[in-house]
Order: C-alpha cells, then structure tokens, then sequence
C-alpha cells in the first residue's frame, strides 16, 4: 500500500514536469518564430521599399540616364532634370553638419559623465535629450527669421572679411551674404543631431565598467587619457552607433533644410550661396510635379537618397569590423 502510495505522486510529479517542459518548448518556439518573423519582416519591408522606388524611378533613369547623377540643370518646364546640384547640397551639408556636431556632442557627453558635477547632471542631460523633442519644423522657423539674419548681419560679413583675397578660402566664403544658403542649413542641422549624437554616447560612456576606470587613474592616468585610452576605445561601436543616427538624421532631414538653404537649383563654390538638397527638392515639388517624367525624377531623388544612405551605412559597418579585427575584439 505504501510503495502504491508513493508511486503514484512520483508518476503525477513527472507528469507536471513532463507538461512543464512542453510549456516551456512551446512557448520559446512561438518566441523564436516571433523573433524570426520580426527580422524578415524588415527584410521585406526593406526590399518593397527599394523595388518601389526603382519601379517609381525607372522613366527617369531610362530616359536621362547616367547623365542623371551627373547634370546640374533642372527644368520642369523643358524636362530637363538632374540630381548633380541636390546630391551635392546633400553631401556638404550632411558633412559640415556632422564635422560639427561630433566632437561637440562627444565633448558634452564627457563632460556629462566624468567632469560635471553630480548636482548638474540630470538636469543638464534632460536640456539636452529635449532638444531632440523640438520639431524640425520650429527649427526652420527659428533658423528662417532668427538665425538667418543673424549670420547675415553679423557672422558673414566678418568672415567674408577676414578670408578675402586668401585663396582657396575666399572662394569657399565668398559673398554677397544672403543669410540663407548651404552653411545656414548645415548648422541648423547640426543643432538638430546634436542632442542624438551626446544622448547616444553619454548611454553608452555609462556603461563602461568602473573598475577599468578607476584601475587607470590608479596607475597615475589623468582624465584625458583616461577618456582617450579606456573610456573611447570601450565604447566606440556605441559612438559610431549614435554618429550614425545623426548623420541618417542630417542626411534625409526635410522641412528644417527647405526653409534656409535658399532652394537653388545650382552648385557653388562658395558655402554662403544658396543650394538645395534631395529632401528639400521633394518636399517643394512634389505635390507640384505635373508629368510622368517630372514625378519619376523626384522618385529617383528618393532612389539616390536610399542608396547613399545604404551605403554610409555599409561603410560605418565595414570600417567597425576592420577595427574590432585589428584590435583582436
């Protein structure tokens, strides 16, 4: 009686466990399917974005070309389209705004984790974390009536000043000042992809351990050393993570750019002249585009857009893995 006894609690607890397991095999498959799932569905969306915009593109790129990538002219009225002076507004601007939001973001985010009094902090950082809240639309009303006459009044008559009859840079900062034009964006963008770039990096200068820190300043290192040789190293997928998404930022960046770079469809020496960008020239013409050819320019502006950005993109990747390869990581 008693062995019959203990038999059958034994056989009931090896069936809880039994159905326990399935439990838990059921629901990790239903998590992986999920998972797998979630990761095609980028996939797909990814590729249905591409063959749309290369379906949309195709009377532009058929008619025009290579010639496409490389004419400056764009003429609604005579059909005559060219990238040339969008792609490069796009690209300068882009970089000029990087140029200047990186190390500033990177030195705000130091400053944030390892100099700034504890006090300061939280409030600092929410500053900062709620300039990434503004629309863009505020920032090209700013920039339009604010800053625009500011820099015209003020900043570039000096440099005009001070660069003329240099040469190289003269022809860089060459007048007259209209206020508006390619660096006026480039700033406003970089003001724009500043709070990403330090929120970003101070996340992840966070999560360097504290011991490797304090180990460094152990054996003598100073704060800059510090900073250069444990804290960046530690940390620099992250950083070029946060890079990333504000160059993705700078680069497709619409309403902001159409209100101070002057919207020219030309190409200048000079930062201070008008010009325009790929999202920009979308965002003018297209609920004005009459004509099959003149709609599937400005769809292959999209296509041009989607590929340089894919390729930064790739690149960042490619140079990351280079890295972590020579380091051993």
């Amino acid at each position: 009686m008693t062995i019959a006894s203990d038999a059958m609690p034994s056989s009931a607890a090896a069936r809880a466990r039994e159905a326990t397991v399935r439990r838990f095999a059921l629901t990790d498959a239903i998590f992986r399917g999920l998972t797998r799932a979630s990761a095609i569905l980028v996939l797909v969306i990814l590729g249905g974005v591409a063959i749309s915009l290369f379906a949309g593109s195709w009377q532009a790129l058929s008619s025009f070309g290579f010639s496409f990538l490389t004419t400056e002219s764009w003429n609604p009225v005579t059909e005559k389209f060219g990238a040339l002076a969008p792609i490069y507004g796009t690209l300068v601007t882009a970089a000029i705004a990087i140029l200047i939001a990186v190390p500033i973001g990177i030195g705000i985010a130091l400053f944030l984790t390892e100099l700034c009094p504890r006090p300061l902090r939280r409030p600092i950082g929410i500053a900062v974390e709620l300039l990434a809240g503004i629309p863009s639309i505020i920032y090209g009303i700013w920039g339009l009536f604010v800053f625009a006459p500011f820099l015209q009044t003020t900043i570039q008559p000096f440099i005009i000043n001070i660069f003329h009859g240099v040469p190289g840079l003269s022809s860089l900062f060459a007048g007259p000042p209209y206020g508006i034009g390619l660096l006026t964006s480039a700033l406003i963008l970089a003001i724009m992809v500043l709070p990403f770039i330090t929120s970003i990096t101070k996340d992840v200068f966070d999560t360097v351990p504290a011991v490797l820190k304090e180990s460094a300043y152990g054996i003598g290192c100073t704060t800059w050393e510090v900073t250069r040789r444990v804290v960046i190293p530690y940390t620099r997928i992250g950083i070029m993570g946060g890079v990333m998404l504000g160059l993705g930022r700078a680069l497709g960046e619409t309403m902001a750019v159409t209100f101070v770079i002057g919207n020219a469809h030309r190409i200048s020496a000079s930062l201070f002249a008008p010009g325009t960008t790929i999202s920009a020239t979308i965002a003018n013409e297209f609920t004005e585009a009459d004509g099959d050819l003149y709609t599937s320019s400005l769809v292959s502006l999209g296509l041009i857009l989607f590929v340089i950005t894919f390729l930064i993109l790739a690149a960042a990747r490619y140079m990351l893995m280079r890295i972590d390869a020579r380091t051993g990581a």
